[in-house]
């Protein structure tokens, strides 16, 4: 082989440079995370501001989570479902997710029973919240809290 033909490859410090400093771009940044401050600015915002208190709201979900990808989640509230006293909307928020607000549900007298069932992706051992407004504009809220052992939502 001649040195024509022969390929070199010789770095230089400015490729050098570059190349470390697009690595380290995209190590440190990543996609913001929920916390509780965001989880509680979520809730604020579904309520107006006003106080939930605590009570009538009961949240079913696993205590521990094998698969972050699909975890069952049942909220119920006790509310008799009457023209006059029934649960307007069900609020269903979380801690470390990427987005603290999961969902809500919408509720009629027409619906007999305040009670919602879903699956939700959960990316680390959390707190979840539900909250429910009643027909009167009050809320109440219950949350539980659970242990994922392999999360969802996860960055690479």
């Amino acid at each position: 082989m001649t040195d024509a033909t022969r390929l070199q490859f010789r770095p230089t410090r400015r490729g050098l440079l570059a190349t470390g400093g697009g690595l380290l771009a995209i190590t440190l940044v990543r996609p913001a995370a929920a916390s509780f401050d965001s989880m509680k600015a979520a809730i604020a915002e579904f309520t107006g501001g006003r106080a939930a208190e605590p009570g009538r709201v009961t949240i079913d979900i696993p205590a521990l989570v094998e698969n972050g990808n699909s975890v069952p989640l049942t909220v119920k509230v006790d509310s008799p479902m009457t023209a006059t006293d029934f649960v307007r909307r069900i609020g269903v928020f979380n801690q470390l997710n990427p987005q603290p607000f999961v969902a809500t549900f919408h509720l009629s007298p027409r619906n007999g029973r305040a009670q919602v069932a879903t699956r939700i992706r959960l990316g680390d051992s959390q707190t979840i919240m539900a909250i429910a407004e009643l027909s009167d504009g009050s809320f109440r809220s219950a949350s539980a809290d659970l242990i994922v052992t392999l999360p969802a939502c996860v960055e690479n």
